[in-house]
């Protein structure tokens, strides 16, 4: 007696494939839909929502001119820009604390 390994998926998928006809009196098309094994499917994500949300969020925000930005380049630049430590931890600490409130 020989042992074949492939045979039992395939009668699993036979049987499977018997099990899901369609009742009698059905769109073909239908149930061929209703019976394909493997049948691709596409899920969306909420992406597309996020960055729509972000885009309107932007649209609120003020303009930062690069004239701002060029001026506080420089300064950095320079050494002239100079902030304590105690600032940036209070910026950053007060930054979490409205986070996690929202």
């Amino acid at each position: 007696m020989r042992i074949d390994a492939n045979q039992q998926p395939q009668q699993a998928a036979n049987s499977e494939r018997a099990g899901n006809q369609p009742p009698a009196g059905t769109n073909a098309a239908a149930a061929s839909a209703a019976s394909a094994l493997g049948e691709d499917q596409a899920q969306l994500s909420g992406f597309h929502a996020q960055v729509q949300s972000l885009v309107a969020h932007l649209a609120g925000l003020p303009e930062t001119t690069q004239q701002k930005v060029s001026a506080l380049r420089e300064a950095v630049g320079s050494g002239k820009y100079q902030v304590r430590p105690d600032q940036v931890a209070g910026a950053l600490f007060s930054n979490l604390v409205t986070k996690l409130a929202a």
